[in-house]
């Protein structure tokens, strides 16, 4: 992600100054309700210089460089090459290429456009990465973990970096600005080079939300199925970050725009075992499309079309999937004090998922995967929440190659389950205390392959720093 930021400034110097002034006179200042001052042209132009300046640093500086010396021959070869399932590293393909999607998508977002044309811009920025940026086949994953799961990722970011302006009024702060440009470079980079142009805060329409910013200290309990069990760790630290966006039951909000509704979830371990290991976990689900609904008078709800991306890893293994869900988010007073919060999702997407350390099967494989999500949240007034949430991720595909010879042509399947139980409590204003459990497990089978059973299971202690003095209770009854 280092080489992302590096290239970013390389953009510059390729996007001509003329750009600023792609209408006669004065370009006009953006105005997010209405659509002026948008710009199709200037996020095309930095695109291309963002992918020419990638292919540039990695064809100097990332081995094997030949992978990156792409000339017309290459172009043609790729145009006419059916793509494939290529073989880059998991992290690589997993969080590398949503990120670099996100990038693409940042730089059409924070020009103006919606998310709908932002998607075709990042869909053609993998398009154009693929065929002139590698000199390696295209590949099916990287067009939806770059393409699809970029938006995602991209959306999300541009949204918490938008909240961030926006919190520091018409003239936002120098933090303000600095935080907005560590969550989403690319809207960063047009307000700086761009100035008034594109300076308009994107309006969040006052979303009822709730974060969470925790740390803690993590101690694994078990750990089945690896090979390596004497480098696992047993002992921890982690950071932990997360945010709902658009919680249902506030009056007067409405659900007209892709990510209205959000929630994003990212946990760090800096003490990781190796460096791919440090991300644990990338979630995210945002409404591409819905409507709210209640039932009665402490009924609160909305229904849609889902957009995710879930990234997992703990030590014996990793698991990935982009794709699409119907499902529904609500939150039901059953009491003056005692909400219930909820989610219930599934669907269909690309994933992919792997044994770690172990040579000698293949590290991962790529598949249709079916998934699906439970969650709940009972939150008892401002002093104490008890949540719990469960996922499965179900890989189906055909193995990859890999340098051991395994016969490529074995169908593979993966079961994945994630569930995780947590009591948090309120000491004081937003300081919380928190002790979670979570097990995440993988059960594989292949024809000619051993079947494999892992599992990891950890107790984390932690402290919470909470955005919200109720836990996100959303409150929409008549005081009594």
């Amino acid at each position: 992600m280092r080489v992302l930021w590096i290239v970013a400034l390389a953009v510059i110097v390729l996007v001509p100054r003329a750009v600023a002034a792609e209408e006669p006179g004065r370009a006009p200042v953006l105005d997010w309700d209405t659509g002026a001052g948008k710009s199709y042209w200037i996020p095309a132009l930095e695109l291309g210089g963002f992918i020419f300046g990638l292919n540039q640093f990695n064809r100097h500086f990332v081995d094997p460089p030949e992978e990156y010396d792409t000339d017309l021959d290459s172009i043609g070869e790729n145009l006419s090459t059916a793509p494939v399932y290529d073989k880059d590293p998991f992290s690589v393909n997993q969080i590398g290429h949503p990120y670099q999607g996100g990038i693409y998508y940042g730089l059409a977002r924070s020009a103006g456009l919606d998310y709908w044309q932002a998607l075709l811009y990042t869909l053609g920025g993998s398009l154009l990465w693929e065929t002139a940026g590698e000199t390696t086949p295209p590949s099916i994953n990287d067009h939806i973990s770059t393409g699809i799961g970029g938006t995602f990722v991209g959306e999300a970011m541009f949204r918490m970096a938008s909240l961030l302006l926006e919190g520091g009024g018409d003239t936002p702060g120098f933090w303000r600005e600095l935080g907005a440009a560590v969550i989403s470079p690319p809207t960063a980079f047009n307000r700086l080079v761009f100035g008034d142009r594109f300076k308009p805060v994107f309006p969040s329409r006052n979303p009822e939300i709730f974060v969470r910013l925790r740390f803690g200290a993590t101690l694994t309990t078990d750990i089945t199925g690896t090979d390596l069990p004497n480098t696992a760790k047993r002992q921890e630290g982690s950071a932990d970050y997360s945010i709902t966006y658009g919680l249902p039951g506030k009056p007067g909000y409405r659900y007209t725009r892709p990510f209205d509704y959000f929630h994003f979830e990212f946990t760090a371990v800096p003490s990781a075992r190796q460096v791919d290991d440090t991300i644990e976990n990338v979630s995210i689900r945002g409404m591409l499309a819905g409507r709210r609904y209640s039932v009665g008078e402490n009924f609160r709800g909305i229904w849609g079309v889902f957009g995710n991306f879930d990234y997992f890893s703990p030590q014996a293994f990793r698991v990935s999937a982009t794709g699409a869900s119907l499902g529904t988010v609500f939150q039901w007073w059953l009491s003056r004090q005692i909400a219930l919060q909820g989610t219930a999702l599934g669907g269909l997407g690309l994933g992919a998922a792997g044994t770690v350390g172990d040579r000698a099967e293949r590290e991962y494989h790529y598949g249709l995967a079916p998934f699906s999500l439970l969650g709940g949240r009972l939150i008892f007034g401002d002093r104490a929440m008890l949540e719990a949430t469960g996922r499965q991720i179900y890989v189906a595909g055909t193995s990859s190659s890999t340098e051991t010879g395994i016969d490529t042509r074995n169908f593979s399947q993966d079961v994945i389950l994630r569930g995780s139980v947590g009591f948090t409590v309120r000491l004081f204003g937003p300081h919380a205390l928190g002790i979670q459990y979570l097990v995440t497990s993988r059960n594989f089978g292949a024809p000619d392959l051993r079947d494999r059973h892992q599992s990891v299971q950890a107790v984390m202690l932690s402290y919470n720093f909470l955005g919200h003095t109720r836990f996100g209770a959303v409150e929409w009854r008549p005081d009594q």
